[in-house]
Formats: structure tokens, C-alpha cells, sequence
């Protein structure tokens, strides 16, 4: 008898914190999917992220010469997904999805630069020289809506401004 519990049809109302979870996320997951818009239509990217402290900000960084820069230059509303598929084997009734919607602003030189760049690069320090090249963007997603998603159907969100 397989004891694995029934994978839903329908949606349900989950209790979690969400913002909780997205810190416990950040801790175990190094890349998110960015979804930009090109011509009206979708565009998505691999990133390496950090969360800010308060877990209301996203930063990854990018050259500036690519699509998914241009893409949010010219809309700056973007959507990320963080999930954990790789560590739970195939176990769809134990996989988490952090769906996050934001305003991607990008970030000038400066103090704030400084800081952001730093909490990026102390997650990943592999990326550190490219982080901080001349030809690099530095991109802060200020979230307004994140959803949390669990067993397959579980659903919790958190409005965030």
C-alpha cells in the first residue's frame, strides 16, 4: 500500500508564514527564475539572489547587455520563483514554490549599493568580481505580493506593501 499521501485536486487556504518561509528559502536555495516581458510576452532567466534582511527586497545581479535587463528597463514589473524541487526527490506533496511579485529597480553606485552588493556577494562570494564589474547591474525587486506554495496545492500569500 503506498503511503504517500494523495496529491490534491484543489486549491486550498494555507496558514504558514510566509515570510518565514521565504527566509528559511533563502537559506536553501542559491537561484530563482526571473520573468521579464519582451514584446509582450514572457521572458524568463536564471538568477542567483539574496534576500534583504526584512525579506521584502530580492537583489541578483546582471550584466547590462542582456535580454532580461532590457526587458526591465522597459517594464519594470517582474515575478520570480524559488522552489525546492531539487531536494525533495519527486515528492510533489513535499515540494515548496515561493511565487514573488515585484518592481525591479536598478541601483546606482553609492551607500545603498554598497550594502545590497555586500549581502549579495556574502551569499555568493563565487560571484563577487562579477558583481562588481563596471559592466555589471545591480537589481533590487521590491516585493508586493509573495506566495507560498505546499503541498501541491497549498496556498499562502503575504501582501507586502
Amino acid at each position: 500500500m503506498d503511503r504517500k499521501k494523495r496529491i490534491p485536486s484543489e486549491k486550498r487556504s494555507g496558514t504558514v508564514s510566509v515570510s518565514e518561509r521565504l527566509s528559511v528559502l533563502n537559506g536553501l536555495e542559491r537561484h530563482a527564475v526571473l520573468a521579464t516581458e519582451s514584446n509582450r510576452r514572457p521572458y524568463t532567466s536564471l538568477i542567483a539572489y539574496a534576500m534583504t534582511p526584512d525579506m521584502k527586497g530580492l537583489i541578483f545581479a546582471t550584466p547590462r547587455e542582456t535580454s532580461k535587463y532590457k526587458n526591465l528597463l522597459k517594464n519594470r514589473n517582474v515575478s520570480l520563483l524559488i522552489d525546492t524541487r531539487t531536494e525533495t526527490g519527486g515528492d510533489y506533496m513535499k515540494t515548496e514554490a515561493m511565487t514573488l511579485l515585484g518592481t525591479a529597480v536598478p541601483v546606482r553606485r553609492g551607500r545603498k549599493w554598497d550594502e545590497l552588493s555586500g549581502i549579495l556577494i556574502k551569499k555568493h562570494p563565487e560571484l563577487a568580481e562579477f558583481i562588481q564589474s563596471a559592466t555589471t547591474a545591480l537589481v533590487l525587486v521590491e516585493l508586493s505580493y509573495c506566495y507560498h506554495i505546499s503541498s501541491f496545492q497549498t496556498v499562502s500569500e503575504w501582501r507586502v506593501r
